[in-house]
This record gives structure tokens, sequence and C-alpha cells, in this order.
């Protein structure tokens, strides 16, 4: 029995011209393709952004990845989704998921692909390095996320804020990814910290609705508009720039 090979492609941030020549040839003559959602109603964001590289008669198959901290449905979600790709790869069918960003950067693909090893061992996998959402916003407001030998932290924010402030304290800038509703939190304890001047914020980076935000004060009370698909970038104290 031939099994397809599976193909993970980092597709970048959000604006179809950031995808790479790889993954827009690998996508062009593939015709499997699965696309993650958060839910069965709502419109795939991944495939919006990489439609116009995909075969004209690809077979497009939706996985639903609930947002939800419930590691038991979390982790079945996983399996199940696992076990849709399995018997497609099993036709002898090649196949490719999308993953907005770099797919081994805080992507569902990395416990997709854990499943999968499990449900087809020994499947042949290979995945598509994509640009960051941090990349993106650092080019598109010409923030340095790296200079000389200063560190850079790239974090997920949590409800932990205590974690977060202890980051903060840090040397170097800090990117602070999966802002979502913790939005005003994160704002407060920047403030507190005296790192809310200078930071900026870029929402849905690429995109038609894309945002740039300097002024982060103005943000507050705008959690559910603004956060979703938001970073902020925070820069490194100038004394550390010059030392």
């Amino acid at each position: 029995m031939t099994i397809g090979v599976f193909y993970g492609i980092g597709i970048g941030p959000g604006d179809p011209d950031l995808i790479t020549l790889k993954a827009a040839k690998i996508l062009s003559q593939c015709r499997t393709v699965f696309v993650p959602k958060a839910r069965a109603t709502e419109e795939s964001t991944a495939l919006g952004i990489a439609g116009k590289h995909l075969h004209p008669r690809a077979d497009i198959r939706e996985l639903v990845f609930p947002m939800t901290m419930d590691k038991a449905k979390l982790r079945q979600s996983w399996i199940d989704n696992a076990g849709q790709v399995a018997a497609a790869l099993e036709s002898g069918a090649d196949a490719a998921f999308l993953t907005l960003g770099d797919a081994m950067l805080y992507s569902t693909y990395i416990y997709l692909v854990r499943a999968l090893r499990d449900v087809l061992p020994g499947v042949e996998i290979i995945t598509v390095a994509g640009i960051t959402a941090f990349s993106a916003a650092a080019a598109l407001t010409h923030f340095p996320v790296g200079t000389g030998k200063l560190p850079a932290t790239i974090v997920p924010t949590s409800d932990d804020l205590d974690e977060l402030r202890r980051i903060l304290q840090r040397k170097g800038t800090k990117v602070l990814m999966k802002i979502g509703r913790r939005l005003d939190a994160i704002l407060d304890v920047l403030e507190e910290t005296g790192l809310l001047d200078g930071s900026l914020l870029v929402s849905r980076v690429g995109m038609d609705n894309q945002r740039v935000e300097t002024e982060l004060r103005a943000l507050r009370g705008r959690n559910s508009d603004v956060g979703y698909l938001s970073i902020i970038l925070v820069p490194a104290a100038e004394e550390e720039m010059t030392s």
C-alpha cells in the first residue's frame, strides 16, 4: 500500500504574497488540502489567505479545532482530525495542511502531527516554514526585534500576570503573542512596568483589516475586536540599546 506524503504548510501571517515559493509550488500541485477552523460555522482564515495558490481542482477538507481549554476535548479533536488526514493519505494521495504563520511556532499543526504519527506510524511528513506574524509586523513598523547581543523574548501571553511581569523585566525586546481577551490586562501591566509608551500593537498583519496602533491607551475596552490575531512589540530600554 502506497501512503501519501503529508505537507505542513506555513502560509505566513495574512498577505498571500508572503507565502514562500516552496509553499506555493506544493499547494499548486497538491490535490487534497486540509484547512483548520475554530468552529464548523465559520470561514477558514487560512483558506482565504492561501486560496489563490491552490490547485484549481483541489479537494478542500475542513478540520475543526475547538477553541477550548478542556484538554480532553482538545486531545480528542487532534485524534479525530489525525484520523481524517490518515484516511486521505492511506488512499495514496498526498495531502497538505494550511497553518497561519510558521508551522512550528505555537501552531495547531504541531499537535496534529504528533497525533498523526500515532495513527499512521512511518508516514512521511514534510514541513514548510512560513513567515511569522511578528516578523511581518516588525518589517511593517521598522521594529528591530534583535540588535547586537541583546536577547529577544517571544512568548504567548497567559492569564498569569505575575509571569508576564517577570518576562517584561528581562533585558532586550519582548514579543507578546496571543493577546486575545487579555488585552486590557496586558495594557495594565505594561503601564505598571513603565513599558506602555514605546510599545506598539499590530493586529491582523497583512490582512485587509490590518491595524497598527502606537498609542496603546486608546485600545482599552477593545478586547473583542482588537485582541484577536494581535501581537504587541515591546522595545528594549534605551539605555540597553546604547550600552
